[in-house]
């Protein structure tokens, strides 16, 4: 599998945390909170080439010549409903951020995603995206909210999911090379029912508790 534009961060906190993910024992609490945990560590790799430009300031001692963000703002975009886990964790690195909707679901039967909700910033096009989505399976939502983000004209998108299937990543790959994707692990394969082996489970039922 081709793995150009995409970024396994195998940080060993990550990987801690992840396995806690896993474990099907971990609590509703504890699993939403790791999550969100996640999500800021995996922002902090996933924003490591932003622009900065230089300022200055002064310091209780003297002035100082400093770097602060430049450019483009930045929105973050969950897939509804399982990505609101991750939104939270983000923020709290980007408060300045502005955050887009987009709720898809997946057919039972024909596992395509189909478009329920969709509500962005009226500024989004001028805005760096990144799309947030605990799992990336079959890679049908991934692809679809890459779509709708384009046509909102968004040239700058990245996707963050912490567990993906090399199917996904393939999937994203084709329909849209240019995307970034930044994932905390690459898992073996889907199952027939097109859930990621050994993966986590349902991460929306295990974030809300709704199981």
């Amino acid at each position: 599998m081709e793995m150009q534009h995409v970024h396994v961060l195998n940080h060993p906190l990550l990987q801690h945390k992840l396995s806690i993910l896993r474990d099907k024992n971990t609590g509703v609490k504890e699993f939403r909170e790791i999550v969100g945990e996640i999500a800021s560590l995996m922002c902090y790799e996933a924003t490591r080439d932003l622009t900065t430009e230089e300022v200055e300031i002064e310091t209780p001692i003297c002035k100082a010549k400093v770097q602060v963000l430049s450019g483009k703002k930045i929105a973050i975009v969950p897939i509804l409903r399982a990505g609101l886990g991750m939104v939270d964790g983000v923020t709290a690195l980007i408060p300045s951020a502005k955050v887009g909707h987009i709720g898809l679901y997946r057919d039972p039967e024909t596992h395509e995603p189909v478009k329920y909700y969709c509500k962005m910033p009226s500024d989004i096009a001028e805005r760096d995206v990144l799309i947030v989505d605990p799992m990336l399976a079959t890679g049908g939502s991934a692809v679809a909210a890459i779509s709708f983000m384009k046509e909102y004209g968004c040239k700058n998108i990245r996707m963050m999911n912490i567990i993906a299937a090399p199917e996904g990543i393939e999937a994203v790959q084709k329909a849209h090379p240019d995307v970034e994707l930044y994932v905390a692990a690459v898992d073996q394969c889907l199952n027939e029912n097109a859930y990621i082996v050994p993966g986590l489970g349902d991460a929306g039922d295990r974030i809300f508790g709704t199981k």
